[in-house]
């Protein structure tokens, strides 16, 4: 059974709230409302990027990373009759399956206010074969706010942001809900940051805690924060699959709730330093902290960003294992939600520069 204790209120706020790519606004206030009791400066950018330094004894610097924004979508259409009810089109956020948004509960995030509203689905009883065996698309998907065309186009104009509804909710030993990607991974790095605040002992490095913006849509915060920061090492965090459920081979699995925190290996976007995920086990194993290795065969995380921007500096990445990505029901285990904030406040509270990481 889980023994896990964190605080699951500040966890539940960051991932009911809404923020697609671009638009990150009120995930940034709460990161910035806690970073300012962590760190010893914040500041943003013009991308909307958060940066919270904690100063450290040397000239060497650590930058970690988890992005703040989910996938969603913008209006690009509202259509209707005169007299009769609007419904809006939407264009895509970062990457959805279509198949799972029929039948979900959405917000329409207006100029002045939230609208809710539904992804409808006709009952299978009115589908012709070819109907039901047509593979979904995003465009294919319409939102029904419930509204008068006249009254709708007034209040939801092209542009204005839609985004899943869902909560939160503790599922056996699992949280599940929306936007856990990448939200539980920025919950695991403010953690980690109060908790390095909280120490005796002042870090040897400096830390820069950084809230990436557009990672679903190509990792574009990232890319922005490996020149801005231009840290000697990054490490990001971020979410992974956890395909083991029915249906799926053992060594498809990439990584199993339950078995800890995931040190990356490598992904689609960036094969991690050696050194650097060999220190992480180390460090996992001396501390009797639970983990595992992942190799994740399609997929991409701010990992790579830095490295493409931050020119030949050590990049790893700690994962927090998850089932059902890019859906509204994404689940981790508390467990490994806990081993994720341990191995990174053990990390940096032991990075001191002088390791080597040259390959």
């Amino acid at each position: 059974m889980s023994s896990a204790s964190f605080d699951l209120d500040l966890l539940t706020e960051l991932t009911e709230t809404s923020g697609v790519p671009g638009y990150e606004d009120r995930v940034r206030d709460i990161v910035v409302r806690e970073l300012e009791d962590s760190v010893d400066r914040v500041r943003t950018d013009a991308m909307g990027n958060v940066v919270g330094t904690l100063e450290g004894d040397g000239d060497y610097s650590v930058a970690v990373a988890a992005h703040m924004d989910e996938i969603g979508f913008m209006v690009r259409h509202v259509r209707g009759d005169e007299d009769g009810f609007g419904f809006v089109e939407l264009d895509a956020l970062g990457g959805w399956d279509a198949r799972v948004l029929k039948a979900q509960r959405v917000t329409i995030h207006a100029a002045d206010e939230d609208i809710p509203a539904v992804i409808g689905s006709p009952p299978p009883h009115t589908l012709d074969d070819e109907q039901r065996e047509k593979t979904p698309e995003v465009e294919d998907a319409i939102v029904d706010p419930g509204l008068p065309y006249e009254e709708l186009e007034e209040r939801v104009s092209t542009g204005d942001l839609v985004t899943m509804d869902q909560t939160t909710e503790r599922v056996g030993e699992t949280i599940t809900g929306k936007a856990l990607d990448d939200r539980v991974c920025l919950f695991a790095m403010l953690e980690a940051a109060r908790r390095l605040s909280e120490s005796d002992d002042d870090p040897a490095e400096t830390i820069h805690f950084c809230a990436t913006v557009q990672e679903e849509v190509g990792l574009r915060g990232a890319h922005a924060l490996g020149v801005d920061v231009d840290p000697d090492l990054a490490l990001a965090l971020d979410v992974t699959v956890a395909n083991d459920v029915p249906g799926f081979e053992d060594g498809e699995h990439v990584t199993e709730l339950g078995e800890g925190t995931a040190i990356k290996l490598k992904d689609s976007s960036v094969i991690t330093n050696p050194k650097l995920h060999g220190r992480l086990q180390s460090i996992a194993e001396d501390e009797g902290i639970d983990h595992q290795l992942e190799i994740l065969p399609a997929g991409g995380t701010d990992t790579a960003g830095f490295q493409h921007s931050a020119g030949a500096k050590p990049v790893g990445a700690i994962s927090v294992p998850t089932r059902y990505l890019h859906t509204v029901t994404e689940a981790a285990h508390v467990d490994d939600v806990a081993a994720t904030i341990d191995l990174l406040a053990a990390f940096l509270a032991s990075e001191d520069g002088e390791h080597d990481y040259t390959l």
